[in-house]
């Protein structure tokens, strides 16, 4: 999953949003650190932003959001953190995205996070429209 975050993470631009799903545990903050610390210039400590909401990070591909919303209770408590601005302006890794209500106008791309037959392994399931991002992810599927 390290190798595929950094893939991923090199592809990257301001004003990308990625939605990352699951269950707790499934792995969507050690992707998010992942990708994090692999377009950082000196890798640094990426904590899980459960209690903060949200982390930003200066990196090589622009400033990255590390949002957790487990906490919140409505899309207004989103609006209040100054996502929708991020959305426009940095990228944008969300953990439970649905507590944002409709996202669609921004084109994100879903990643959701499953468990595997191991503890260690994990399948990814990504989904986004097509014209964005195809041409991005293609060959990243080997990493």
């Amino acid at each position: 999953m390290q190798a595929f975050a950094a893939a991923l993470g090199k592809s990257l631009r301001c004003g990308d949003i990625l939605l990352l799903e699951g269950h707790i545990g499934a792995g969507k903050s050690f992707f998010a650190r992942s990708l994090i610390q692999s377009v950082q210039d000196i890798p640094e400590e990426v904590p899980s932003p459960t209690f903060t909401l949200v982390q930003t990070y200066d990196t090589q591909i622009g400033e990255i959001w590390h949002a957790d919303l487990y906490r919140l209770t409505s899309h207004q408590e989103a609006v209040e953190l100054g996502l929708e601005e991020a959305f426009e302006t940095s990228i944008s890794l969300i953990e439970w995205p649905d507590r944002l209500g409709d996202l669609s106008q921004y084109g994100p791309l879903n990643i959701a996070f499953s468990s595997g037959a191991s503890d260690s392994e994990r399948h990814l399931k990504l989904q986004g429209s097509a014209s964005i991002w195809a041409p991005r992810l293609q060959g990243l599927s080997d990493e």
